[in-house]
């Protein structure tokens, strides 16, 4: 058992540490949005498999200026951060990625539950509404950026953005496209032990679904971790707006899985089928999914269940603040999270801190936190 009030000092310490390594990323690389670091170092200008990331940056900064006490401080960051955020808002009418959930979810989204300014949430609900005509109506899923027959697991997790859009316009059309969207995703990558494909590739003369795929798994019909908790959050947060029990019990099928083949350290490997794994961990898919589980422990109506999840997030956070993979003690490691991988297939940040794994892992950690306050 991992005991909260041991881990909670080290929690904060996150944060001490983040400030720092944030503020001299956006000082030595003002407006860029590196994804992933090379030997600890950011790779400002590294190639990239499709622009899906520069959301995280601006998140990370929301976060910091939010969990900062020092007045002063959270000013800087709260500045920064509507900065980076105003930076991406073209992005809005962005028609070639199916990630704009990534973009606006960890930067507008805070903003507005911030202010309450109805200009902050026409943004998302433009977002929201773009994401929307990426839908196959033959097939009924989003298409993914790789091409119109391809539907990636990733995808749960951008979705939300269509369901807020339709929540806040009453749009009834946008709600039918992302209940169709989960409905195909829960069918055709989510297997019955609850783990998933990374991708699907369906007819776009019949929309049948015609096979599995993947980019980044170890075999087409693998189970890519990331993935996998792509889809345990994904599912989670899809059933807070819907309230459809079947949006749950998917997430907790996923869950199941997921804790059945966990190390037990808490942080998994980069593919559950892969024997031969060249690299331990993938740290960012253990920050990801450490926090669908926090958010499932609150959405179960099972406490044997959320007691198991909240273990499980907090014993990855016991392994994600430890020297091996929080890089405070690394000298000139330039991010907070090491061992991620971006795409192992193209060799890119492959061991190495990798930008969602920085917000998620922030994420979470900030989360455990405001709990535990709000419990004292």
């Amino acid at each position: 058992m991992t005991d909260l009030s041991v881990l909670l000092p080290r929690l904060e310490a996150v944060f001490d540490f983040a400030r720092p390594q944030l503020r001299r990323l956006i000082t030595t690389h003002p407006d860029t949005f590196p994804m992933y670091t090379t030997n600890g170092k950011w790779t400002v200008d590294g190639e990239r498999w499709t622009n899906w990331c520069e959301g995280f940056l601006g998140g990370q900064l929301w976060l910091i200026a939010t969990h900062t006490a020092d007045p002063s401080e959270a000013a800087w960051f709260r500045e920064r951060a509507e900065h980076y955020s105003r930076l991406v808002e073209h992005r809005k009418t962005d028609l070639h990625v199916h990630d704009l959930g990534f973009v606006f979810l960890s930067t507008w989204k805070r903003w507005y539950d911030l202010t309450g300014d109805p200009a902050l949430n026409a943004v998302l609900i433009e977002a929201g509404t773009t994401l929307s005509k990426r839908f196959q109506s033959k097939g009924s899923y989003l298409r993914s950026f790789l091409a119109q027959d391809s539907l990636f697991i990733d995808i749960m997790m951008n979705v939300p953005i269509i369901f807020y859009a339709a929540r806040e316009s009453g749009d009834t059309a946008l709600w039918k496209i992302a209940r169709q969207h989960c409905d195909t995703t829960r069918r055709f990558l989510v297997r019955g032990d609850g783990s998933t494909l990374h991708e699907g590739i369906f007819s776009l003369e019949s929309g049948e679904f015609l096979r599995p795929s993947t980019q980044q798994g170890y075999r087409q019909d693998s189970c890519w971790a990331r993935g996998l908790a792509w889809a345990l959050y994904g599912f989670g947060t899809v059933y807070g707006y819907t309230k459809d029990p079947r949006d749950l019990a998917t997430a907790e099928q996923i869950a199941a899985y997921y804790l059945a083949h966990l190390p037990e350290h808490g942080v998994p490997p980069n593919d559950f089928d892969e024997p031969n794994r060249p690299l331990p961990y993938e740290s960012s898919a253990g920050a990801i999914a450490a926090g669908g589980l926090w958010r499932l422990a609150r959405l179960t109506s099972d406490p044997t269940r959320a007691y198991a999840y909240r273990q499980a997030a907090l014993r990855a956070l016991d392994s994600l603040t430890s020297p091996e993979f929080l890089a405070d003690h690394t000298p000139g490691w330039e991010g907070l999270l090491k061992h991620g991988i971006y795409h192992s297939e193209k060799g890119l940040g492959v061991d190495e801190s990798v930008m969602w794994g920085e917000y998620f892992f922030l994420e979470t950690v900030a989360e455990v936190l405001d709990d535990a306050r709000r419990a004292v």
